[in-house]
């Protein structure tokens, strides 16, 4: 198990959403922090209630600004990349420019941000990078195609990054919640999810990421025990599960999304 004490932690998207409860959740533990977003007032005051925290403002869609993050923050022990933009419609609906923007900030910056920071950590035997993946890493759904894109993304790449780092000391995660109520862009819309799919707190998924890390888990599942159950079926028998989700209308709740994330643009 790691012991987070005096450990430094590099957080994206620490302003809003989940990144201050991550932060806060860590801080208990005795982390310190350089915190990241585009958000500078936020961050400051973040900051200041944490104490012992650093601000780098950073735009992760911008070309060149996860090695510049990177390198502004120097050593760290632990990168939780958290960063995150909503991404959904039918694919038609984006523009080139917007699906770039979401490629690059849900997916390009967590693995460029990996590949700046990897190299000390293996050289010091020691750390850990944490991704910030979704249930839609998992479960595809229409109206969802780019989202589903990044988030199956980076998992993967998670996934085969912590193979590639096994036996030097640094370990890798994903943390995979369902919706998210109170905090996030979920809770933004205002909607409320299906029994199946059910929500989650805030707390729950900064535990999950403390968990990740001190325990060295691969990924972890931040879900109800309904869809924890739906998830062993769709890793078993994928045809049947999209055909049920199809059927039972579970798969429009990201129709509902996409129109309400319209609605609030």
């Amino acid at each position: 198990m790691v012991d987070l004490r005096g450990k430094t932690v590099l957080l994206t998207g620490a302003s809003t959403g989940l990144g201050p409860y991550i932060a806060r959740r860590l801080h208990r533990e005795g982390a310190r922090f350089v915190l990241s977003a585009r958000n500078e007032e936020a961050l400051n005051k973040l900051a200041k209630e944490l104490g012992d925290a650093r601000v780098v403002v950073a735009d992760l869609s911008q070309l060149g600004e996860p090695e510049r993050l990177a390198k502004e923050a120097g050593e760290v022990d632990v990168l939780v990349s958290n960063a995150g933009v909503p991404a959904s419609g039918r694919l038609t609906s984006f523009t080139v420019a917007q699906i770039d923007r979401a490629l690059a900030v849900n997916l390009r910056a967590g693995i460029v941000l990996a590949r700046e920071l990897a190299p000390s950590m293996v050289e010091h035997k020691s750390g850990h990078m944490v991704f910030m993946a979704s249930a839609a890493g998992k479960i595809p759904a229409p109206s969802l195609t780019l989202y589903n894109a990044t988030k199956f993304g980076i998992r993967g790449f998670a996934l085969a990054l912590r193979e590639e780092l096994i036996g030097t000391g640094v370990g890798v995660s994903t943390v995979n919640p369902t919706y998210v109520s109170g905090a996030g862009m979920w809770a933004e819309t205002g909607l409320k999810a299906n029994p199946i799919a059910g929500e989650v707190t805030p707390e729950q998924v900064a535990e999950a990421v403390l968990t990740a890390i001190t325990k060295n888990k691969a990924e972890i599942d931040v879900v109800r025990l309904p869809l924890r159950a739906s998830l062993k079926v769709l890793a078993i028998a994928p045809g049947l599960f999209m055909s049920v989700a199809r059927s039972s209308g579970a798969n429009r709740e990201s129709e509902r999304i996409s129109q309400r994330q319209k609605e609030k643009r």
